[in-house]
């Protein structure tokens, strides 16, 4: 048997709702509830269920990957801040944010979240009004309900989301400071790619700082103006100082890297109810923390 806490910010959500994300779709969830193999606080309950919050769903003795999946899904997304309009979470690195297109296999942060996050005409793309690639970790706001994720849609068209990324990179840039602002789109020869060498440019403004310089690779800490796809590894690659670790834009498996060195560290914004500021931070996981000291070394 496996057993799962269900939050209070759950509750409202069906049962096969809230199930979809750690058992990996709604209809499996709505199979196993259908054959009498999911009971909540003890009693066995309709797919229709409506859950309050703070209940224990049971699952009789669920397949490996339904265990694994669980585990992945609930317990390695850190939800570092919470209201009933919104949810900021810590994205561990590896889990992508959502479907990329009818070819993805695979769990996503929107499977994690299930139950938990609304807003947007895509119910594959629920709640999410930005996006850190697979392998960057950090900090991603995610709505609850469709008013906020218009208005935090807004706000970030408006640039006026604070995004700041920690990102150590090959060499050290000339200036201790500077902004970079150059359209990019998809690369011309490697279509997998985007730079400034593209057909498709769009508008693109990236500002960076140094935080802390080292024998041959540098911290800069990082700000998004706009929200490019690949901007951050893109732009830093465009002034000869790429990502360190990242296998399309840099150096592969440097400073012990399994990924590139990228990490949301900080997202603020006014609140869109009431207008209080949100300033989140994140420290670096541990894979990054044992690369920056290599790399000190």
């Amino acid at each position: 048997m496996h057993e799962l806490e269900v939050p209070s910010s759950a509750g409202g959500t069906r049962l096969d709702a809230f199930l979809a994300g750690p058992l990996g779709s709604r209809a499996r969830a709505q199979r196993l509830l259908d054959s009498g193999g999911v009971r909540v606080d003890g009693e066995r309950r309709a797919k229709s269920h409506t859950l309050a919050g703070g209940e224990t769903i049971a699952i009789d003795d669920p397949p490996d990957d339904v265990t694994a999946a669980a585990a992945s899904s609930i317990a390695n997304v850190a939800v570092v801040w919470e209201d009933e309009h919104l949810l900021v979470v810590d994205k561990p690195a590896g889990l992508v944010v959502h479907p990329a297109g009818a070819r993805h296999r695979g769990r996503t942060l929107v499977d994690a979240l299930a139950g938990r996050a609304r807003g947007g005409p895509d119910p594959q793309r629920a709640g999410i009004v930005h996006r850190l690639d697979r392998d960057t970790s950090g900090l991603l706001v995610v709505t609850r309900d469709e008013a906020t994720h218009r208005a935090l849609r807004r706000q970030i068209a408006e640039r006026k989301v604070l995004r700041e990324y920690l990102a150590l990179v090959e060499g050290r840039p000339s200036a201790r400071s500077g902004t970079i602002d150059a359209p990019i789109g998809r690369d011309r020869r490697v279509r997998t790619r985007f730079s400034t060498d593209t057909g498709s440019p769009r508008p693109a403004l990236t500002h960076f700082a140094l935080e802390r310089a080292l024998p041959d690779a540098t911290l800069l800490r990082v700000r998004l103006e706009t929200g490019r796809t690949h901007q951050i590894r893109a732009h830093l690659r465009a002034i000869g100082h790429p990502v360190a670790g990242d296998p399309d834009y840099g150096t592969k498996g440097v400073y012990g890297l399994e990924r590139q060195f990228l990490h949301a560290a900080r997202l603020a914004f006014d609140h869109p109810i009431g207008g209080a500021r949100v300033d989140v931070s994140s420290e670096l996981p541990p894979d990054l923390r044992r690369a920056l000291e290599s790399a000190g070394r």
